[in-house]
């Protein structure tokens, strides 16, 4: 079975209880869309452990893309040589602005591991896909961690660049693609704030699957089966 889940946000026990719920094994396929880490309370144990699993798929998010930058950065040893390179303004300014937006127990969690360990994660966040695409019994999903910024329904998802998947936010009232069994597969977007939805559930509407159901603040996990078109939940924090 291919399981889609997004925004874990360091929800590590719920990922796992999640996990145990669906029975995933080595025969099952696991794809997460982004945002792995920031705000929950254990972002670093559910990357190490999806990088155990060469059957977990991993789709770059907005805040993975933050702590990778700014990580690969700071992680450097600072010198009296490259201090001016290293802990420029801009850099401080970003590093700042994340460990507002969650990010800050991502920051101290990397901060304790050791060097091939962090560089072993890096190396990972580096090798997210930006999309995948699953198809299965005539219909084909399109998975992305956020909208699509500039998009265009004839335009292949190849031809986007990094920055058109990580923030825009899609829009849920119309259909992206004029074909009905094309499926926009997305998180990034707490379901709860979908117009006319505003509840922690899956919105199945307009040609989008949207996952995100705001496990790391009260709502739930959720993962999409993509045989049998079936929606699991565990309960968030």
């Amino acid at each position: 079975m291919r399981y889609i889940v997004s925004d874990i946000h360091g929800c590590y026990a719920q990922y796992l209880a999640l996990l145990e719920k669906i029975h995933f094994s080595d025969e099952d396929e696991l794809f997460v869309l982004g945002d792995v880490v920031d705000r929950g309370p254990e972002p670093i144990k559910v990357l190490q452990d999806m990088m155990k699993r060469p059957n977990v798929i991993f789709i770059l998010g907005n805040h993975d893309f933050v702590m990778y930058s700014l990580m690969k950065t700071l992680a450097v040893e600072i010198t009296e040589e490259n201090y001016d390179k290293q802990l420029t303004t801009d850099i401080m300014r970003d590093y700042n602005l994340w460990l507002s937006d969650g990010g800050r127990v991502t920051a101290e969690q990397f901060r304790e591991l050791d060097p091939l360990e962090m560089a072993d994660i890096l190396d990972y966040i580096a090798g997210a896909s930006l999309y995948e695409v699953i198809e299965h019994n005539g219909k084909e999903y399109r998975l992305v961690h956020a909208g699509i910024s500039d998009f265009a329904p004839d335009k292949g998802l190849e031809e986007y660049e990094l920055y058109n998947f990580l923030e825009e936010r899609a829009d849920y009232s119309k259909r992206y693609y004029p074909q009905d069994n094309i499926f926009l597969v997305t998180g990034h977007t707490p379901t709860v704030f979908i117009n006319g939805w505003g509840k922690p559930e899956v919105y199945r509407k307009h040609g989008h699957i949207a996952l995100d159901c705001a496990c790391v603040s009260g709502g739930k996990l959720a993962a999409f089966c993509v045989e049998t078109e079936e929606v699991i939940y565990v309960d968030g924090m």
